[in-house]
């Protein structure tokens, strides 16, 4: 069921707030929503997308107006306006279903079921996000008091505050106003705005997998990117396996896109920009057949895509002048490698050499 909240919001004493939300109402001047960063991020015309695919561009200052016009007065004071409900009063306090909770404003998921727990506080209290990247949060020093506030990443409603007391694995207590939020159970459709964009997959392999993964996830519509390993004979293999050149794998990258944002064939194109297609099993300074240029197609038409690009690349393309060594081959079983080669660039520096 969808869950729609009217609750009005009733006073309660300072200290009370200071336990769970923080405070009753923020005056009505203007408030955060006002920021005129959604305006500069719709205007970069770049759509951002979570790992979990959702399209979180930031709704410029027209469109979260738009969707307000249908809150009450006492939902657009907390919603709007950095309100707070009352203590032990929302409809969503003591929901046992199980589902999604998503943003009351503009219906991106926020929490699930499985991370809702009972803080004795009055608020909803959840130990994690459905998504790290769907909700924001920004420093509170409102009435005295410091807390972190933390707002719906695409709309910016205020839904509560969170703080390091909650339960493991994560020790937060994420403190969210019923009012700000509706529900899905199980079973249920999601609203439009609660759905993930229809992703695609691509599969890569053009040398080490940290530059590889480093550059594709820079791409607008590009929503996620995950190194790997595929294209070999043994069933989860090492890095250490795939470095020995005995498991046949080669390093590749699964690519979830947005299709209406970034085509395939673009996504072909940049994929000979970053590297060489002509060195068979090596990548600049890197040797082994885990090195190979390889493309695996996920379907029939990626794989005409894919092999079209190459014959015309090898007429009149970059890299005309040498045998282009590419493998195509239908998309195998991927294989996630280990943990600390995912994102490696992001979280240490550096980059790979793009080929002359």
């Amino acid at each position: 069921m969808l869950i729609n909240k009217t609750l009005a919001t009733i006073a309660i004493t300072t200290l009370f707030v200071a336990v769970g939300l923080g405070y009753i109402s923020a005056p009505d001047p203007a408030s955060k929503h006002n920021s005129s960063e959604p305006d500069k991020a719709m205007s970069s015309n770049t759509t951002l997308f979570s790992k979990s695919g959702h399209n979180i561009t930031p709704l410029t200052d027209a469109q979260i107006q738009e969707h307000a016009k249908d809150l009450t007065p006492e939902e657009a004071k907390v919603i709007l306006r950095s309100g707070t409900e009352a203590a032990f009063c929302g409809n969503l306090v003591d929901n046992k279903l199980e589902g999604t909770y998503i943003c009351r404003l503009c219906d991106l998921p926020l929490f699930q079921s499985n991370s809702k727990f009972k803080s004795g506080t009055g608020w909803p209290s959840f130990f994690q996000p459905v998504d790290p990247q769907h909700v924001t949060e920004k420093d509170d020093s409102a009435h005295g008091m410091t807390r972190t506030e933390i707002l719906c990443a695409r709309c910016s409603a205020h839904l509560g505050h969170v703080f390091p007391d909650g339960p493991k694995p994560t020790g937060l207590r994420f403190c969210v106003n019923s009012v700000s939020l509706d529900f899905v159970e199980n079973g249920e459709e999601f609203p439009a705005g609660g759905k993930p964009s229809m992703l695609k997959t691509a599969y890569f392999g053009g040398g080490c997998f940290w530059g590889v993964e480093d550059t594709f996830e820079k791409l607008p519509g590009v929503t996620n990117a995950v190194s790997g390993y595929q294209g070999g004979n043994d069933d989860n293999p090492s890095y250490k396996d795939v470095c020995s050149g005995a498991s046949g794998h080669a390093e590749s990258v699964e690519i979830q896109y947005d299709p209406s944002v970034i085509s395939y064939n673009e996504l072909l194109a940049h994929f000979y920009i970053i590297h060489n297609p002509t060195q068979g099993d090596r990548q600049g300074p890197d040797f082994g057949t885990q090195y190979r240029s390889v493309i695996f197609p996920t379907d029939a038409e990626q794989m005409k895509l894919a092999t079209a690009f190459i014959t015309d690349e090898q007429i009149d393309g970059k890299w005309k002048d040498k045998p282009i060594t590419t493998q195509v081959v239908m998309a195998p079983k991927f294989y996630k490698a280990e943990e600390y080669h995912q994102d490696y660039h992001a979280k240490h520096g550096g980059s790979c050499h793009i080929p002359d």
